[in-house]
């Protein structure tokens, strides 16, 4: 070909997600320009700098001949640590490793009890704070059980229940060891209940049940039993080996029990173990925007000790350890492998699930963050902008006539906004609407959200959950024109977009029949043309409405209208059926005895 890109032979080139033409020209030796040129030859149109779609590097890679491998973003991170020397996955020494606590995950339907079941365990109140009862953030905890005379640690991760924060609960999935499934005995088992234990099979850990609310006069903890059986979770008096305790969370019933249980599935099925010594590591369950603290980050460390004054990266955050507080706000010096604490002094506010890892000084974190955000950009930007091609021109003309809404979020933590972010993209959007997310963030809605939404040449949004803007900002907005709307439920800011977005749908009309009448007679007049004498066979007839005229059961006049209608010499605006009238239609002389005038008028449908 004239471009001169060269040809492989099945070679395998790796390439980051949100590569450019010119990454890959580099890893075959070409000049980009030519690749720019092949990408043309292809029907896309792609700039030499731009970040590409996996769909447009695999496309290329084809038609060039070499097999395109997509550095998946876990390995993209292990290569970029390695560059600092940091090898997440190195082998350990025995001699190095401790036995370490349990991490258990709470999961389980909606409104089953879960939080009542917590606050049995901790006896600390949490859902009480909640908005309408419903856990919306990852907490995590610990507690100390007494167990063959030996004082136990255990680590609590509580994931909210609601649909909508199915990706916060597999990602709870993946840091844990042990799944107490939670299910109410006078509901039984419900979609979220199976939805969760998907979940915990998916991340292969080993599942105890809690049959909850026993104290209920309906409840029927067999039932539940027996419904689980279908799903693989067969009780040990069954002759299976899955441990089911019945609860009841607000009167404290079988507390000790399921924690008893929890630890003998730990100690039968798990060899928990974790070096105490070296850099810290872990996940980030949860992070917020606190208003006088910065960004806070509830980190499970996973291996090492995380210490005050560490200067630690998680996701694209960095920072330095400020302080560190437990689950009841004190500070603690130092935190081992299974310790949930709650970190002060990061930069940013890291995504729920992020990686984090101390290491040893400012300036390595800092790189490390930089070209992790980096990446994360240029992937994000890749799969956002669908890349023009040469057959959706057209497309992308008619995609003007759509109307869209544009929304700008802003939620107290990371893992609401991501969840309420994948809940709207899961609506049934028509196809005549868009769905635009702009701008999301961590923290109190500001003067650059505002400014952002009023930039935008089509209306925006802002949705505000479980966070406020200040008088400033709100004089801002109304005089900008932006509205702002506040949530702190998840459900209600998803059934109000969803009606927002059903309400900008252009309307639709259907014909609804009012009536007809047979010409009996035609009268001529000069002044008027022809006039029909009719009667009314069925419904009524009214002036002015619309009206087609069929002759032998065929139309050969519509769309016309009553242009005048009389009872005798009176003008009338209705006649009904069985009466007689005479009538006029607008712009049409043909009339003939015997035909039928039908009437109808155009009503707008409601929208499934």
């Amino acid at each position: 070909m004239s471009s001169g890109a060269p040809r492989g032979q099945g070679q395998v080139i790796r390439l980051p997600r949100g590569a450019s033409l010119s990454d890959f020209a580099d890893k075959i030796n070409a000049n980009p320009g030519s690749l720019v040129q092949e990408m043309f030859n292809l029907g896309e149109m792609v700039t030499a700098t731009q970040s590409c779609s996996d769909d447009t590097l695999n496309l290329l890679g084809e038609h060039l001949g070499f097999e395109v491998s997509i550095v998946s973003p876990e390995d993209e991170d292990r290569e970029l640590l390695a560059q600092f020397n940091i090898d997440l996955d190195a082998e350990v020494a025995s001699e190095r490793l401790v036995t370490r606590p349990p991490v258990v995950t709470v999961m389980g339907h909606v409104d089953h009890g879960k939080t009542k079941l917590l606050d049995a365990i901790r006896k600390a109140n949490v859902v009480e704070g909640e908005a309408g009862g419903i856990t919306q953030h990852i907490g995590a905890y610990q507690v100390h059980v007494p167990h063959d005379g030996v004082d136990r640690a255990l680590t609590v991760i509580d994931t909210p229940g609601h649909e909508a924060f199915t990706a916060m609960r597999a990602r709870g999935a993946q840091v844990t060891d042990i799944v107490v499934l939670v299910v109410a005995a006078d509901d039984g088992v419900m979609p979220q209940t199976i939805e969760a234990l998907n979940h915990a099979k998916a991340a292969d850990v080993p599942i105890v049940v809690a049959v909850n609310k026993i104290d209920k006069p309906d409840a029927n903890p067999d039932k539940v039993r027996q419904q689980l059986t279908e799903y693989g979770l067969v009780a040990e008096e069954y002759g299976g080996d899955t441990m089911f305790v019945n609860v009841a969370a607000k009167p404290g019933i079988g507390i000790e029990e399921l924690l008893e249980a929890v630890l003998l599935t730990a100690d039968a099925s798990l060899e928990l173990t974790a070096p105490i010594d070296g850099p810290a590591q872990g996940v980030a369950i949860e992070a917020h925007l606190d208003k006088g603290r910065g960004a806070v980050a509830t980190v499970l460390v996973q291996k090492g000790t995380l210490r005050a004054g560490d200067s630690i990266v998680a996701g694209g955050a960095h920072g330095r350890v400020r302080a560190m507080l437990d689950e009841n706000g004190k500070q603690v010096a130092e935190a081992g492998p299974a310790r949930p604490v709650m970190v002060l002094g990061l930069t940013a506010v890291p995504g729920a699930g992020d990686t984090f890892l101390a290491a040893e000084d400012d300036r390595t974190v800092r790189q490390i963050a930089e070209q992790r955000q980096a990446r994360r950009r240029a992937a994000s930007f890749a799969n956002s902008h669908r890349r023009p091609s040469l057959e959706t021109i057209m497309e992308q003309l008619k995609e003007g006539e759509k109307t869209s809404l544009n929304l700008v979020l802003k939620g107290d933590g990371s893992g609401s906004v991501e969840a309420l972010e994948d809940a709207l993209f899961k609506l049934d959007i028509p196809e005549e609407v868009q769905l635009r997310i702009i701008h999301r963030g961590v923290g109190a809605i500001t003067e650059s959200d505002v400014m952002l939404a009023s930039a935008s040449s089509e209306a925006v949004t802002i949705i505000g959950f479980n966070v406020r803007a200040s008088n400033k900002v709100r004089e801002i907005a109304d005089r900008e024109g932006v509205e702002i709307r506040y949530y702190t439920v998840i459900y209600q800011a998803i059934e109000e977009i969803d009606a927002a977005l059903k309400g900008l749908l252009k309307p639709e009309y259907e014909e609804v029949e009012l009536g007809s009448a047979e010409i009996r007679d035609v009268f001529r007049s000069s002044k008027i043309g022809n006039i029909a004498g009719c009667i009314v066979r069925s419904g009524v007839i009214r002036r002015n409405a619309k009206a087609r005229l069929l002759r032998d059961g065929a139309v050969v006049a519509d769309n016309v209208a009553i242009s005048s209608l009389k009872r005798f010499k009176d003008d009338a605006t209705e006649v009904r059926e069985g009466f007689e009238c005479g009538l006029t239609l607008s712009n049409y002389n043909n009339l003939q005895v015997g035909d039928i005038i039908e009437t109808f008028e155009m009503r707008e449908k409601p929208r499934a």
